[in-house]
């Protein structure tokens, strides 16, 4: 695959998911795909499950992309997102409070397909928009106590 190729596949899922194209999702990822990031390991399904609690839980969620970088069958994307929380997310309540999500995702291509995905977020930056009290408290519970989050689970 050539640049424009590994460019337009690695985009095509975020779009995809932007769009809530699940079956198009499930296409563009390998059937062995991993994704890592933020602390989290997912098989392709548990990916499209956590892709689709997110969605769920952000109404009006729109991505920019101003910078990509791609070398050989690998895209470093940067990404502005922007959403309003109006559900629950990784046991979290909705606040209704409009989020500017900043972070870079990195994508690796073969014959059409993502094989891998690398991801990391400003999580400091969403706890001060979010409000760092309530994230603190319930980070330092999750931490404190040890509580493992249920694996996401995809949806039909």
């Amino acid at each position: 695959m050539d640049k424009e190729q590994v460019k337009e596949t690695a985009l095509a899922v975020s779009k995809a998911i932007l769009e809530g194209r699940w079956n198009d999702l499930d296409n563009l990822l390998d059937k062995n795909f991993t994704y890592t990031g933020d602390g989290f390991v997912f098989t392709k399904d548990e990916y499209i499950g956590f892709m689709q609690d997110m969605k769920a839980a952000f109404s009006n969620l729109k991505m920019e992309f101003p910078h990509i970088v791609v070398d050989g069958d690998t895209a470093s994307i940067r990404f502005i997102s922007t959403a309003t929380n109006t559900g629950k997310f990784m046991g979290a309540p909705a606040n209704k409070k409009n989020l500017v999500i900043n972070g870079i995702f990195i994508r690796k291509v073969k014959d059409g397909k993502v094989m891998q995905e690398w991801q990391t977020t400003d999580l400091l930056g969403v706890m001060k928009q979010i409000g760092f009290g309530a994230l603190f408290g319930y980070s330092l519970f999750v931490g404190l106590f040890n509580v493992k989050q249920a694996r996401p689970v995809r949806k039909k």
